[in-house]
């Protein structure tokens, strides 16, 4: 695969064949995916990716898989281009002139982001003759993996904390894993997989197979670029679990200007984290590169991950692009999430409740200009998370089933109303 060169150390810039690796062997730095760009240059188009396929597989030339002999990828046909909706009702609330959702909770195969990655991760597991693949996940993943390992006839482990939402573990369990629930946080659970993935021949997405994983994400904004009309947003409000969708969103659109897709312009990229699990933010507000790990403390368990593995580059990205980052409580959350169902019609876990809280937060702050386009991103369904509004949510009036009765509690609602 000419257009793609190997692998190389973000750290010392040393160069690896593209195997399953994920580690400098010198100074232990994470490895992504380099390409060469000449070559790339030569073959994509926007009317080659605008006749491709509605999936993230229009953008194959820029993703380190190959396509079979059919033009069809291994894993995930059906990933991707998901809707960016102009939310004009959101931006009336928000008092700001263009804003847009994202919405990566419907269209993917398993309602979120991770679809992306996965269908990346498991096309390049098999083509280095995985049999089986692994995980750790606070959820999304895990739904994901269990699903595409399935579809890809591949045996998968999943590992999990033991107090995952229970909506999540059943949609994972119905793909038929092998299902490890661990007494322990996010990360003394991806801890043990280091361990296990040490021992065992397995294709774990987000260790070995992290460097092809990651790129899965750029797909999330080259699509923000195309669905703009082939621009960049000027502010992207990116929600934080171990940094890697912030870092890989920006690197989507440096990819995209480098080869002349879009024009020349600066997207400001911002992180959104739950207060009790936000690491990288506190880097970003306090300016320290230094991540400080946490123990989580959040009704955002999707983003719970204390000692996130790519906080650096995430803070980086924030500070160079001349971003920022904020919190949400768990209060602001949920009313995050009723805020975008109120107004767009969209229901969001608890991950987007935190993007929508951060991104209003940005906004009266004067961190984001009320003038410029504003993308927000949704990365995950609300069916996933129900449980944090069931004692916030109830019917308005319970009736006997006679007009009367509708009559007497129409005119109290609206007595009600009127006080």
């Amino acid at each position: 695969m000419e257009r793609l060169q190997g692998l190389k150390c973000r750290e010392c810039g040393r160069s690896y064949p593209a195997s399953p690796v994920h580690v400098c062997e010198f100074c232990f730095g994470p490895l992504e995916v380099e390409y060469n760009y000449e070559v790339i240059r030569q073959r994509v188009s926007r009317a080659r990716i605008e006749a491709g396929p509605k999936s993230i597989w229009r953008y194959a030339d820029l993703l380190p898989v190959e396509l079979g002999a059919d033009g069809e990828p291994a894993v995930g046909p059906a990933v991707g281009f998901t809707p960016l909706i102009r939310a004009r009702n959101l931006a009336d609330e928000l008092g700001v002139r263009e804003l847009y959702v994202k919405n990566d909770s419907v269209c993917h195969p398993t309602w979120s982001f991770k679809d992306r990655v996965v269908a990346v991760a498991l096309g390049k597991a098999k083509e280095f003759g995985f049999d089986t693949v692994a995980c750790a996940s606070t959820g999304n993943l895990a739904n994901s993996v269990a699903a595409h390992s399935a579809e890809g006839r591949l045996k998968s482990y999943i590992f999990i904390p033991a107090d995952l939402e229970q909506g999540k573990v059943t949609a994972t369990l119905v793909y038929g894993p092998t299902l490890v629930a661990v007494h322990g946080t996010y990360d003394e659970v991806n801890r043990l997989c280091s361990e296990v993935a040490d021992k065992y021949r397995w294709a774990f997405v987000n260790i070995n197979i992290r460097p092809y994983y990651a790129e899965g994400s750029k797909t999330y904004g080259y699509e923000i670029a195309e669905q703009l009309g082939w621009r960049a947003p000027a502010h992207v409000v990116v929600p934080c679990a171990g940094g890697s969708l912030i870092t890989k969103i920006w690197k989507a659109f440096k990819e995209f200007r480098l080869l002349g897709l879009i024009p020349e312009s600066r997207t400001s990229m911002y992180a959104a984290q739950a207060l009790g699990c936000g690491p990288i933010v506190t880097m970003i507000r306090n300016d320290t590169d230094v991540l400080v790990p946490v123990r989580p403390q959040t009704i955002a368990k999707s983003l719970a991950i204390g000692n996130p593995a790519d906080g650096y580059y995430a803070y980086r990205v924030a500070k160079d692009s001349g971003g920022h980052g904020e919190h949400a409580t768990d209060e602001e959350i949920i009313e995050g999430m009723q805020l975008l169902a109120r107004t767009e019609g969209i229901f969001t876990e608890t991950a987007g409740g935190v993007t929508v809280a951060a991104a209003r937060k940005l906004i009266e702050a004067g961190r984001i200009p009320r003038h410029e386009p504003i993308v927000i991103c949704v990365t995950g369904n609300g069916l996933k998370t129900p449980d944090v509004l069931h004692e916030r949510l109830s019917a308005d009036v319970t009736i006997r089933p006679s007009l009367s009765a509708f009559d007497q509690a129409l005119a109290d609602l609206k007595a009600k109303t009127d006080a």
